[in-house]
């Protein structure tokens, strides 16, 4: 950007009293045990994973800062080949690529089939005013994505899209607040056969809400369908409010659906959550939301993800917030080119898109820092080479190991560049990283802020 005017990330933001007090529950400060939520830089919501080519990617929505409702305008991509090391992708994808829509950019899904990519999205349709699910294709998992129907595919009111591509190549849309619904799509997965079918909500396929005549079931929204050695899985969340996550399953995509229990119980400083199951590299993950961040809550809220194991008869254990997150998957490898955008933990910084392309990290002022988990360094780095750029007198990337006050094994200095996007690469020498370490790049310098780094790479 050609000017920095001012800086909105929730970390600079005094919490709302009550929703401190919430968030104290659950969060500890950003030690290097602790990884949940993955994303610090923005509120995030509604995770819809996807894994493609070796790669876990990740559908959220944007809660802005300081909400007092769900006031979403745009979609993120984040992205993982270890799963606590996110690349930030920026927003492919808003209010805007629909045309008709006017507001409520909230809970999508995503799949992929013969190399395209769709994004089925609940938002307002401005003609009716009611929630209408649109549907945007894109020819990568990062987008850009574009509007395939230039009108809703389904409309009647109700939220919060899913997908499922069963192993015949059915394809099946299912959706819906405070009712179920799914329809059959067809091979374009942007049309549909017949018409929408409401699925029974019954207390022995989707359990007993207790005191509530009018909603006898616990299914409340966020439906979550796939399949697992013959076995239909519905995860939802669950008896609003506050929601717990509980899933049902089905010897078939359409039912008949029996009530199974919980999985996630009501915790965390969100009255919301919202689900998503994958399997990666032979591990199986659990993503939702909370409210952990400071300043977060129920219209603030966070994604994190958790490892879990099914048990031996193919139902879910209990699953529990935390903060330590998933185990990391392997190592990084810190000798190729990685994106500064790529975070394990981060403070004080925010993602902007690069004027060289793609995102990078922006905002940053003295004492931010970066932790970037699990770098393999071999037998040893011996120097460091960053893309950076200043419209002020820049400053300095201390770089540690293994602690954000751990011990310094190099300082780059930054100069002024004359623009935030006018780019050039800093190098200095490197000490003592060898093995496998966390790594944290801390910023000093000044006042105000000091540059913007959009990669970095170490040599042997």
């Amino acid at each position: 950007m050609a000017s920095k005017v001012r800086k909105s990330v929730p970390w600079r933001v005094v919490a709302w009293t009550v929703s401190l007090l919430c968030v104290l529950v659950v969060f500890q400060p950003p030690v290097a045990r602790a990884d949940n939520p993955i994303v610090q830089t923005i509120h995030t919501a509604d995770p819809a994973p996807l894994v493609h080519n070796d790669r876990v990617y990740l559908y959220t929505g944007h809660d802005e800062d300081g909400s007092t409702w769900f006031t979403m305008k745009e979609w993120r991509v984040y992205s993982s080949t270890d799963m606590v090391n996110w690349t930030d992708h920026g927003s492919p994808m808003n209010l805007e690529t629909f045309s008709w829509a006017s507001a409520d950019a909230w809970a999508g899904h995503v799949a992929e089939r013969n190399g395209k990519f769709y994004w089925y999205v609940p938002v307002t349709n401005r003609e009716t005013g009611r929630m209408a699910i649109g549907v945007a294709v894109g020819d990568s998992p990062t987008g850009p994505f574009r509007d395939a129907l230039g009108h809703p595919l389904v409309e009647n009111g109700e939220i919060d899209p899913a997908v499922f591509i069963d192993d015949d190549g059915q394809a099946y849309l299912y959706w819906g607040n405070p009712n179920l619904w799914y329809v059959k799509l067809n091979a374009d997965m942007t049309s549909y056969s017949g018409s929408p079918t409401q699925i029974p909500l019954t207390t022995e396929g989707f359990g007993a809400r207790p005191g509530d005549s009018e909603r006898p079931t616990l299914y409340e929204e966020g439906p979550w369908v796939y399949k697992r050695n013959s076995l239909y899985y519905m995860v939802f969340a669950a008896q609003c409010c506050s929601e717990f996550i509980a899933y049902s399953t089905a010897p078939t995509a359409t039912g008949p659906w029996t009530y199974r229990g919980t999985i996630m119980p009501t915790q965390g400083a969100s009255f919301t959550n919202h689900a998503g199951v994958i399997d990666y590299k032979g591990n199986s993950y659990f993503s939702y939301h909370n409210g952990a961040l400071p300043g977060g809550g129920g219209f603030t809220r966070s994604v994190a993800v958790e490892k879990f194991t099914y048990k031996a008869d193919g139902t879910f254990p209990l699953i529990n917030m935390t903060t330590g997150g998933a185990p990391q998957v392997g190592t990084l490898d810190p000798y190729v080119r990685q994106e500064a955008e790529t975070i394990a933990w981060g403070t004080g910084i925010e993602t902007e898109p690069s004027g060289e392309g793609g995102m990078g990290v922006g905002w940053i002022e003295n004492g931010d820092w970066i932790k970037v988990k699990g770098a393999d360094f071999g037998s040893g780095a011996k120097s460091f080479t960053a893309r950076v750029a200043s419209a002020t007198s820049g400053g300095s990337i201390e770089i540690r190991l293994d602690e954000v006050n751990g011990p310094v094994a190099g300082e780059c200095e930054v100069p002024g560049t004359g623009g935030w996007q006018t780019w050039i690469a800093v190098s200095c020498p490197v000490n003592g990283a060898t093995g496998t370490s966390d790594v944290y790049f801390r910023y000093s310098g000044g006042s105000g802020y000091l540059f913007n780094m959009n990669w970095w790479q170490f040599s042997a």
